[in-house]
Protein backbone atom coordinates (compact mmCIF):
# COMPACT_ATOMS: atom_id res chain seq x y z
CA UNK A 1 0.00 0.00 0.00
CA UNK A 2 2.90 2.37 0.79
CA UNK A 3 4.23 1.96 -2.73
CA UNK A 4 0.92 3.12 -4.23
CA UNK A 5 1.03 6.22 -2.06
CA UNK A 6 4.71 6.87 -2.90
CA UNK A 7 4.15 6.97 -6.65
CA UNK A 8 1.77 9.99 -6.68
CA UNK A 9 3.94 11.73 -4.09
CA UNK A 10 7.03 11.40 -6.32
CA UNK A 11 4.99 12.51 -9.30
CA UNK A 12 3.85 15.59 -7.40
CA UNK A 13 7.45 16.44 -6.39
CA UNK A 14 8.60 16.00 -10.00
CA UNK A 15 5.78 18.32 -11.14
CA UNK A 16 6.83 20.99 -8.64
CA UNK A 17 10.47 20.74 -9.73
CA UNK A 18 9.55 21.07 -13.38
CA UNK A 19 7.22 23.98 -12.73
CA UNK A 20 9.52 26.04 -10.55
CA UNK A 21 13.00 25.08 -11.74
CA UNK A 22 12.77 24.11 -15.39
CA UNK A 23 14.35 26.51 -17.93
CA UNK A 24 10.91 27.54 -19.13
CA UNK A 25 9.94 28.84 -15.70
CA UNK A 26 13.18 30.15 -14.28
CA UNK A 27 14.97 33.18 -15.62
CA UNK A 28 16.49 32.18 -18.92
CA UNK A 29 20.08 33.01 -19.72
CA UNK A 30 20.11 36.18 -21.78
CA UNK A 31 22.76 36.17 -24.50
CA UNK A 32 23.90 39.23 -26.42
CA UNK A 33 22.57 39.69 -29.96
CA UNK A 34 24.58 38.00 -32.68
CA UNK A 35 24.96 38.45 -36.42
CA UNK A 36 24.15 35.39 -38.50
CA UNK A 37 27.13 33.05 -38.61
CA UNK A 38 28.34 30.66 -41.28
CA UNK A 39 29.25 27.01 -40.73
CA UNK A 40 32.82 26.39 -39.56
CA UNK A 41 34.09 30.00 -39.83
CA UNK A 42 31.27 31.59 -37.83
CA UNK A 43 31.58 35.38 -38.19
CA UNK A 44 35.23 35.48 -39.28
CA UNK A 45 34.22 36.72 -42.70
CA UNK A 46 32.74 39.85 -41.13
CA UNK A 47 35.99 41.09 -39.58
CA UNK A 48 37.32 42.63 -42.78
CA UNK A 49 40.79 44.08 -43.27
CA UNK A 50 40.22 46.70 -40.54
CA UNK A 51 38.27 44.88 -37.81
CA UNK A 52 37.77 47.94 -35.58
CA UNK A 53 35.82 49.62 -38.38
CA UNK A 54 33.89 46.51 -39.45
CA UNK A 55 32.92 45.73 -35.86
CA UNK A 56 31.88 49.32 -35.24
CA UNK A 57 29.53 49.11 -38.22
CA UNK A 58 28.09 45.82 -36.95
CA UNK A 59 27.59 47.26 -33.47
CA UNK A 60 25.43 50.03 -34.92
CA UNK A 61 23.02 47.30 -36.01
CA UNK A 62 23.34 44.77 -33.18
CA UNK A 63 24.11 47.00 -30.22
CA UNK A 64 27.06 48.00 -28.02
CA UNK A 65 27.47 44.42 -26.76
CA UNK A 66 27.27 41.69 -29.38
CA UNK A 67 28.39 38.09 -29.55
CA UNK A 68 30.38 36.82 -32.48
CA UNK A 69 31.68 33.35 -33.13
CA UNK A 70 35.15 33.49 -34.62
CA UNK A 71 35.47 29.92 -35.76
CA UNK A 72 34.77 27.86 -32.66
CA UNK A 73 35.46 30.69 -30.18
CA UNK A 74 32.74 32.91 -28.69
CA UNK A 75 33.96 36.50 -28.72
CA UNK A 76 32.11 39.49 -27.27
CA UNK A 77 32.52 42.91 -28.87
CA UNK A 78 32.05 45.79 -26.42
CA UNK A 79 31.59 49.18 -28.08
CA UNK A 80 30.14 51.43 -25.37
CA UNK A 81 31.53 53.26 -22.37
CA UNK A 82 29.14 51.37 -20.04
CA UNK A 83 30.29 48.00 -21.32
CA UNK A 84 33.96 49.04 -21.06
CA UNK A 85 33.45 50.22 -17.49
CA UNK A 86 31.67 46.98 -16.56
CA UNK A 87 34.53 44.90 -17.95
CA UNK A 88 37.52 46.93 -16.76
CA UNK A 89 36.18 48.20 -13.43
CA UNK A 90 33.03 46.52 -12.08
CA UNK A 91 34.10 42.99 -13.05
CA UNK A 92 37.76 43.68 -13.72
CA UNK A 93 39.01 40.60 -11.87
CA UNK A 94 36.70 38.23 -13.74
CA UNK A 95 37.92 39.65 -17.08
CA UNK A 96 41.61 39.82 -16.15
CA UNK A 97 42.88 36.80 -18.04
CA UNK A 98 44.06 36.49 -21.62
CA UNK A 99 42.99 33.92 -24.20
CA UNK A 100 45.67 31.62 -25.51
CA UNK A 101 47.58 33.11 -28.44
CA UNK A 102 49.87 31.01 -30.60
CA UNK A 103 51.69 34.12 -31.78
CA UNK A 104 52.34 35.35 -28.25
CA UNK A 105 53.44 31.87 -27.19
CA UNK A 106 55.85 31.61 -30.09
CA UNK A 107 57.39 35.07 -29.79
CA UNK A 108 57.21 35.84 -26.06
CA UNK A 109 58.56 32.63 -24.56
CA UNK A 110 55.21 30.96 -24.00
CA UNK A 111 53.46 34.28 -23.22
CA UNK A 112 55.70 35.00 -20.24
CA UNK A 113 55.50 38.77 -20.78
CA UNK A 114 53.23 41.07 -18.80
CA UNK A 115 50.88 41.81 -21.72
CA UNK A 116 49.93 38.29 -22.88
CA UNK A 117 50.45 36.16 -19.79
CA UNK A 118 47.20 34.63 -18.45
CA UNK A 119 45.96 35.81 -15.08
CA UNK A 120 47.47 34.02 -12.09
CA UNK A 121 50.31 34.14 -9.58
CA UNK A 122 52.99 34.32 -12.27
CA UNK A 123 51.32 37.29 -13.97
CA UNK A 124 50.86 39.08 -10.64
CA UNK A 125 54.57 38.70 -9.91
CA UNK A 126 55.85 40.00 -13.24
CA UNK A 127 53.29 42.80 -13.17
CA UNK A 128 54.67 43.79 -9.77
CA UNK A 129 58.23 43.67 -11.09
CA UNK A 130 57.27 45.82 -14.08
CA UNK A 131 55.30 48.43 -12.14
CA UNK A 132 57.46 48.74 -9.02
CA UNK A 133 60.95 48.22 -10.42
CA UNK A 134 60.85 49.29 -14.07
CA UNK A 135 58.05 51.80 -14.51
CA UNK A 136 57.65 53.51 -11.15
CA UNK A 137 57.35 57.31 -11.30
CA UNK A 138 60.87 57.64 -9.98
CA UNK A 139 62.26 55.23 -12.57
CA UNK A 140 60.39 56.92 -15.42
CA UNK A 141 61.78 60.30 -14.35
CA UNK A 142 65.27 58.85 -14.19
CA UNK A 143 65.21 58.38 -17.99
CA UNK A 144 64.55 62.06 -18.60
CA UNK A 145 68.09 62.56 -19.91
CA UNK A 146 67.60 59.76 -22.43
CA UNK A 147 64.31 61.20 -23.71
CA UNK A 148 65.68 64.73 -24.02
CA UNK A 149 68.92 63.65 -25.68
CA UNK A 150 67.25 61.44 -28.28
CA UNK A 151 64.66 64.14 -28.97
CA UNK A 152 67.50 66.57 -29.57
CA UNK A 153 69.14 64.05 -31.90
CA UNK A 154 65.87 63.82 -33.83
CA UNK A 155 65.74 67.60 -34.20
CA UNK A 156 69.32 67.61 -35.53
CA UNK A 157 68.42 64.90 -38.03
CA UNK A 158 65.48 66.91 -39.34
CA UNK A 159 67.58 70.09 -39.51
CA UNK A 160 70.05 68.29 -41.79
CA UNK A 161 67.21 67.45 -44.19
CA UNK A 162 65.49 70.82 -44.30
CA UNK A 163 66.14 71.21 -48.03
CA UNK A 164 64.42 67.96 -48.95
CA UNK A 165 61.25 65.94 -48.41
CA UNK A 166 61.47 64.07 -45.09
CA UNK A 167 59.98 60.68 -44.25
CA UNK A 168 58.69 61.69 -40.82
CA UNK A 169 57.72 58.14 -39.88
CA UNK A 170 61.32 57.03 -40.25
CA UNK A 171 62.54 59.92 -38.11
CA UNK A 172 59.95 59.35 -35.39
CA UNK A 173 60.41 55.58 -35.27
CA UNK A 174 64.19 55.98 -35.02
CA UNK A 175 63.85 58.38 -32.08
CA UNK A 176 61.34 56.17 -30.27
CA UNK A 177 63.38 53.02 -30.84
CA UNK A 178 66.48 54.73 -29.50
CA UNK A 179 64.75 55.96 -26.35
CA UNK A 180 63.21 52.60 -25.53
CA UNK A 181 66.35 50.68 -26.47
CA UNK A 182 68.52 52.81 -24.20
CA UNK A 183 66.06 52.49 -21.34
CA UNK A 184 65.70 48.77 -21.99
CA UNK A 185 69.24 47.53 -22.59
CA UNK A 186 71.43 50.61 -22.27
CA UNK A 187 72.35 51.14 -25.90
CA UNK A 188 71.03 51.69 -29.41
CA UNK A 189 71.45 49.57 -32.50
CA UNK A 190 71.56 51.90 -35.49
CA UNK A 191 74.96 51.61 -37.09
CA UNK A 192 76.37 49.10 -39.56
CA UNK A 193 75.04 45.78 -40.75
CA UNK A 194 74.38 44.49 -37.24
CA UNK A 195 72.22 47.51 -36.45
CA UNK A 196 70.18 47.08 -39.63
CA UNK A 197 69.75 43.37 -38.87
CA UNK A 198 68.49 44.08 -35.35
CA UNK A 199 66.09 46.75 -36.61
CA UNK A 200 64.71 44.41 -39.27
CA UNK A 201 64.35 41.62 -36.71
CA UNK A 202 62.38 43.80 -34.32
CA UNK A 203 60.14 45.09 -37.13
CA UNK A 204 59.43 41.50 -38.20
CA UNK A 205 58.55 40.67 -34.60
CA UNK A 206 55.99 43.47 -34.46
CA UNK A 207 54.47 42.41 -37.78
CA UNK A 208 54.10 38.80 -36.63
CA UNK A 209 52.71 39.81 -33.23
CA UNK A 210 49.88 41.59 -35.04
CA UNK A 211 49.22 38.75 -37.51
CA UNK A 212 45.91 36.88 -37.31
CA UNK A 213 46.38 33.15 -36.60
CA UNK A 214 43.51 31.07 -37.99
CA UNK A 215 44.56 28.09 -35.85
CA UNK A 216 43.60 29.92 -32.65
CA UNK A 217 39.97 30.03 -33.78
CA UNK A 218 39.61 26.95 -35.99
CA UNK A 219 42.08 24.46 -34.48
CA UNK A 220 41.74 21.86 -37.22
CA UNK A 221 42.93 24.48 -39.74
CA UNK A 222 46.33 24.88 -38.05
CA UNK A 223 47.86 23.17 -41.07
CA UNK A 224 47.12 26.33 -43.10
CA UNK A 225 49.83 28.16 -41.15
CA UNK A 226 52.34 25.51 -42.09
CA UNK A 227 51.41 25.66 -45.76
CA UNK A 228 51.66 29.47 -45.74
CA UNK A 229 54.99 29.32 -43.93
CA UNK A 230 53.73 31.31 -40.95
CA UNK A 231 54.81 28.74 -38.37
CA UNK A 232 58.29 28.65 -39.89
CA UNK A 233 58.57 32.45 -39.84
CA UNK A 234 57.58 32.60 -36.17
CA UNK A 235 60.10 29.91 -35.21
CA UNK A 236 62.90 31.59 -37.15
CA UNK A 237 62.19 35.04 -35.74
CA UNK A 238 61.87 33.64 -32.22
CA UNK A 239 65.19 31.86 -32.61
CA UNK A 240 66.93 35.02 -33.86
CA UNK A 241 65.35 37.11 -31.12
CA UNK A 242 66.52 34.68 -28.47
CA UNK A 243 70.05 34.69 -29.85
CA UNK A 244 70.08 38.51 -29.83
CA UNK A 245 68.75 38.80 -26.28
CA UNK A 246 71.11 36.09 -25.04
CA UNK A 247 74.06 37.95 -26.52
CA UNK A 248 72.96 41.19 -24.82
CA UNK A 249 72.55 39.47 -21.45
CA UNK A 250 75.81 37.53 -21.66
CA UNK A 251 77.65 40.67 -22.73
CA UNK A 252 76.39 42.35 -19.57
CA UNK A 253 77.08 39.40 -17.30
CA UNK A 254 80.65 38.72 -18.36
CA UNK A 255 81.50 42.40 -18.57
CA UNK A 256 83.10 42.33 -21.99
CA UNK A 257 81.34 45.55 -22.78
CA UNK A 258 79.52 47.84 -20.35
CA UNK A 259 76.18 49.40 -21.19
CA UNK A 260 76.72 52.59 -23.09
CA UNK A 261 75.05 54.95 -20.65
CA UNK A 262 76.01 58.59 -20.34
CA UNK A 263 77.36 59.89 -17.07
CA UNK A 264 74.64 60.01 -14.47
CA UNK A 265 72.22 58.08 -16.67
CA UNK A 266 69.77 55.75 -14.94
CA UNK A 267 70.28 52.03 -14.74
CA UNK A 268 68.56 50.34 -17.67
CA UNK A 269 65.81 47.74 -17.34
CA UNK A 270 68.21 44.89 -18.02
CA UNK A 271 70.48 46.01 -15.18
CA UNK A 272 67.51 46.23 -12.80
CA UNK A 273 66.20 42.81 -13.80
CA UNK A 274 69.59 41.17 -13.34
CA UNK A 275 69.86 42.71 -9.86
CA UNK A 276 66.52 41.31 -8.72
CA UNK A 277 66.74 38.06 -10.68
CA UNK A 278 67.60 35.91 -7.65
CA UNK A 279 64.35 36.88 -5.95
CA UNK A 280 65.90 38.04 -2.67
CA UNK A 281 64.33 41.47 -3.03
CA UNK A 282 61.04 40.46 -4.62
CA UNK A 283 60.48 36.95 -3.26
CA UNK A 284 60.09 35.86 -6.88
CA UNK A 285 63.10 34.36 -8.70
CA UNK A 286 63.10 35.53 -12.30
CA UNK A 287 63.89 32.80 -14.82
CA UNK A 288 65.95 33.71 -17.88
CA UNK A 289 63.04 33.26 -20.30
CA UNK A 290 60.85 35.53 -18.18
CA UNK A 291 63.56 38.19 -18.12
CA UNK A 292 63.86 38.08 -21.89
CA UNK A 293 60.08 38.19 -22.35
CA UNK A 294 59.85 41.32 -20.18
CA UNK A 295 62.58 43.05 -22.20
CA UNK A 296 60.90 42.07 -25.45
CA UNK A 297 57.53 43.46 -24.34
CA UNK A 298 59.02 46.95 -24.18
CA UNK A 299 60.14 46.67 -27.80
CA UNK A 300 56.48 46.28 -28.78
CA UNK A 301 55.83 49.68 -27.21
CA UNK A 302 57.91 51.46 -29.84
CA UNK A 303 55.36 50.80 -32.57
CA UNK A 304 52.40 52.30 -30.74
CA UNK A 305 54.39 55.30 -29.50
CA UNK A 306 55.69 56.62 -32.82
CA UNK A 307 52.41 55.70 -34.55
CA UNK A 308 50.57 58.16 -32.29
CA UNK A 309 53.13 60.86 -33.10
CA UNK A 310 52.73 60.29 -36.84
CA UNK A 311 48.94 60.48 -36.62
CA UNK A 312 49.23 63.67 -34.55
CA UNK A 313 51.46 65.38 -37.10
CA UNK A 314 49.11 64.23 -39.86
CA UNK A 315 46.11 65.81 -38.13
CA UNK A 316 48.04 69.04 -37.47
CA UNK A 317 48.92 69.33 -41.15
CA UNK A 318 45.26 68.75 -42.04
CA UNK A 319 44.16 71.42 -39.56
CA UNK A 320 46.36 74.54 -39.88
CA UNK A 321 44.33 76.38 -37.24
CA UNK A 322 45.20 73.74 -34.64
CA UNK A 323 48.85 73.71 -35.75
CA UNK A 324 49.08 77.50 -35.39
CA UNK A 325 47.47 77.47 -31.95
CA UNK A 326 49.88 74.76 -30.78
CA UNK A 327 52.91 76.58 -32.21
CA UNK A 328 51.85 79.78 -30.45
CA UNK A 329 51.54 78.06 -27.08
CA UNK A 330 54.83 76.19 -27.30
CA UNK A 331 56.82 79.14 -28.67
CA UNK A 332 55.42 81.56 -26.12
CA UNK A 333 56.20 79.27 -23.19
CA UNK A 334 59.61 78.38 -24.71
CA UNK A 335 60.54 82.08 -24.58
CA UNK A 336 63.55 81.73 -26.81
CA UNK A 337 65.03 78.70 -25.04
CA UNK A 338 67.39 76.46 -26.98
CA UNK A 339 64.99 73.55 -26.63
CA UNK A 340 61.85 72.49 -24.80
CA UNK A 341 62.54 70.31 -21.76
CA UNK A 342 60.23 68.16 -19.69
CA UNK A 343 60.02 70.94 -17.09
CA UNK A 344 58.19 73.06 -19.68
CA UNK A 345 55.50 70.52 -20.51
CA UNK A 346 53.36 71.00 -17.39
CA UNK A 347 52.07 74.39 -18.56
CA UNK A 348 51.38 73.33 -22.15
CA UNK A 349 47.68 72.66 -21.81
CA UNK A 350 46.86 72.84 -25.50
CA UNK A 351 49.70 70.41 -26.26
CA UNK A 352 48.16 67.91 -23.85
CA UNK A 353 44.74 68.47 -25.43
CA UNK A 354 46.21 67.78 -28.88
CA UNK A 355 47.73 64.52 -27.64
CA UNK A 356 44.42 63.39 -26.11
CA UNK A 357 42.48 64.26 -29.25
CA UNK A 358 44.91 62.24 -31.36
CA UNK A 359 44.53 59.26 -29.03
CA UNK A 360 40.74 59.61 -29.15
CA UNK A 361 40.63 59.41 -32.94
CA UNK A 362 43.67 57.17 -33.47
CA UNK A 363 44.00 54.72 -30.60
CA UNK A 364 47.18 52.79 -31.51
CA UNK A 365 45.51 49.47 -30.60
CA UNK A 366 41.87 50.22 -31.49
CA UNK A 367 40.65 46.79 -30.37
CA UNK A 368 42.30 46.48 -26.97
CA UNK A 369 44.20 43.26 -26.36
CA UNK A 370 41.63 40.49 -25.89
CA UNK A 371 40.53 39.49 -22.40
CA UNK A 372 38.90 36.25 -21.30
CA UNK A 373 36.35 35.66 -18.52
CA UNK A 374 37.49 33.32 -15.77
CA UNK A 375 33.95 32.53 -14.53
CA UNK A 376 30.33 33.11 -15.44
CA UNK A 377 29.58 36.83 -15.25
CA UNK A 378 26.95 39.44 -16.07
CA UNK A 379 27.90 42.03 -18.67
CA UNK A 380 25.30 44.75 -18.40
CA UNK A 381 22.09 42.67 -18.76
CA UNK A 382 23.67 39.69 -20.50
CA UNK A 383 24.75 36.33 -19.07
CA UNK A 384 28.29 35.50 -20.17
CA UNK A 385 29.77 32.05 -19.56
CA UNK A 386 33.34 31.47 -18.44
CA UNK A 387 36.10 31.26 -21.08
CA UNK A 388 34.41 33.87 -23.30
CA UNK A 389 36.75 36.31 -25.02
CA UNK A 390 36.01 40.02 -25.18
CA UNK A 391 37.35 42.73 -27.48
CA UNK A 392 36.79 46.32 -26.37
CA UNK A 393 36.51 48.65 -29.35
CA UNK A 394 38.28 51.75 -28.00
CA UNK A 395 38.16 53.23 -31.50
CA UNK A 396 34.34 53.07 -31.55
CA UNK A 397 34.03 54.51 -28.04
CA UNK A 398 36.25 57.41 -29.10
CA UNK A 399 33.78 58.20 -31.89
CA UNK A 400 30.55 57.65 -29.97
CA UNK A 401 28.21 60.63 -30.67
CA UNK A 402 26.58 60.05 -27.27
CA UNK A 403 29.91 60.91 -25.63
CA UNK A 404 31.48 63.44 -27.98
CA UNK A 405 30.20 66.49 -29.85
CA UNK A 406 31.13 66.30 -33.55
CA UNK A 407 33.01 63.02 -32.90
CA UNK A 408 34.60 62.80 -36.37
CA UNK A 409 36.15 66.27 -36.14
CA UNK A 410 39.65 66.95 -34.81
CA UNK A 411 38.94 69.42 -31.98
CA UNK A 412 41.56 69.47 -29.19
CA UNK A 413 39.61 72.27 -27.50
CA UNK A 414 37.14 69.67 -26.21
CA UNK A 415 39.76 68.67 -23.62
CA UNK A 416 40.76 72.14 -22.39
CA UNK A 417 38.04 72.33 -19.74
CA UNK A 418 37.74 68.60 -19.18
CA UNK A 419 39.11 66.27 -16.52
CA UNK A 420 39.13 63.33 -18.95
CA UNK A 421 42.52 61.70 -19.15
CA UNK A 422 44.06 58.62 -20.77
CA UNK A 423 45.28 56.91 -17.60
CA UNK A 424 42.42 54.43 -17.36
CA UNK A 425 40.09 56.24 -14.98
CA UNK A 426 37.84 57.74 -17.67
CA UNK A 427 36.28 55.05 -19.81
CA UNK A 428 35.36 57.48 -22.56
CA UNK A 429 39.04 57.57 -23.49
CA UNK A 430 40.87 54.26 -23.08
CA UNK A 431 43.63 54.02 -25.72
CA UNK A 432 45.85 52.16 -23.23
CA UNK A 433 43.13 50.09 -21.56
CA UNK A 434 42.30 50.22 -17.86
CA UNK A 435 42.13 48.11 -14.73
CA UNK A 436 44.51 45.29 -13.93
CA UNK A 437 45.39 44.69 -17.56
CA UNK A 438 45.85 48.35 -18.45
CA UNK A 439 49.20 49.31 -19.97
CA UNK A 440 51.74 50.02 -17.18
CA UNK A 441 53.87 52.17 -19.52
CA UNK A 442 51.39 55.05 -19.96
CA UNK A 443 53.50 57.75 -18.18
CA UNK A 444 56.62 56.81 -20.17
CA UNK A 445 54.81 56.80 -23.52
CA UNK A 446 53.00 60.09 -22.91
CA UNK A 447 56.23 61.80 -21.87
CA UNK A 448 57.96 60.66 -25.07
CA UNK A 449 55.06 61.89 -27.20
CA UNK A 450 54.65 65.28 -25.53
CA UNK A 451 58.36 66.09 -25.48
CA UNK A 452 58.85 65.14 -29.12
CA UNK A 453 55.76 67.00 -30.31
CA UNK A 454 56.66 70.17 -28.38
CA UNK A 455 60.15 70.29 -29.85
CA UNK A 456 58.95 69.53 -33.38
CA UNK A 457 56.59 72.49 -33.51
CA UNK A 458 59.01 74.69 -31.55
CA UNK A 459 61.92 74.14 -33.91
CA UNK A 460 60.23 73.88 -37.31
CA UNK A 461 57.39 75.04 -39.48
CA UNK A 462 56.03 71.95 -41.21
CA UNK A 463 54.31 71.78 -44.59
CA UNK A 464 53.35 69.08 -47.05
CA UNK A 465 55.36 68.53 -50.23
CA UNK A 466 54.50 70.83 -53.11
CA UNK A 467 51.17 70.10 -54.74
CA UNK A 468 49.68 68.25 -51.74
CA UNK A 469 46.96 69.84 -49.62
CA UNK A 470 46.04 68.82 -46.10
CA UNK A 471 42.57 67.72 -47.14
CA UNK A 472 44.16 65.46 -49.78
CA UNK A 473 46.24 63.48 -47.29
CA UNK A 474 45.66 59.75 -47.51
CA UNK A 475 44.23 58.66 -44.13
CA UNK A 476 44.03 54.97 -45.02
CA UNK A 477 44.94 52.73 -42.09
CA UNK A 478 47.14 49.66 -42.14
CA UNK A 479 46.68 46.84 -39.65
CA UNK A 480 49.44 45.49 -37.44
CA UNK A 481 50.26 45.38 -33.76
CA UNK A 482 49.45 49.11 -33.90
CA UNK A 483 47.20 50.63 -36.57
CA UNK A 484 49.33 53.11 -38.49
CA UNK A 485 48.96 55.15 -41.65
CA UNK A 486 49.20 52.96 -44.71
CA UNK A 487 51.69 55.35 -46.30
CA UNK A 488 54.47 57.17 -44.38
CA UNK A 489 53.97 60.87 -43.71
CA UNK A 490 56.17 62.96 -46.00
CA UNK A 491 56.82 66.56 -44.94
CA UNK A 492 58.99 69.60 -45.61
CA UNK A 493 60.47 71.29 -42.55
CA UNK A 494 61.56 74.95 -42.39
CA UNK A 495 63.56 76.18 -39.38
CA UNK A 496 61.55 78.33 -37.00
CA UNK A 497 63.08 81.42 -35.27
CA UNK A 498 64.03 79.13 -32.35
CA UNK A 499 65.68 76.45 -34.46
CA UNK A 500 69.27 77.59 -33.98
Amino acid sequence: MEYFLLVPLLAFIFFLHQFFFSPSNTQKRLSPPSPTKLPIIGNLHQLGSLPHRSLHKLSQKYGPVMLLHLGSKPVLIASSVDAARDIMKTHDLVWSSRPKSSMADGLFYGSKDVAFSPYGEYWRQIRSVTVLHLLSNRRVQSYRHVREEETSNMIDKIRQQCDSVIDLRDVLSCMTNNIISRANIGRTYNEGESGIAVKNLLEETLILAGTFNIGDYIPWLKWVNKIKGLDTRVKEVAKDLDAFLESVIEERLIGNKKAECSAGEAKDFLGVLLEIQDGKETGFPLQRDSLKAILLAFVAGTDSTYTVLEWTMTELLRHPRVMKKLEDEVRELGQGKTEITEDDLGNMHYLKAVTKESLRLHAPVPLLVARESMEDVKLLDYDIPAKTQVLINAWAIGRDPLLWDHPEEYMPERFLNSDIDVKGLNFELIPFGAGRRGCPGIPFAIMVNELALANLVYKFDFALPKGIKGEDLDMTECNGLAVRRKSPLLVVATPSPWSS
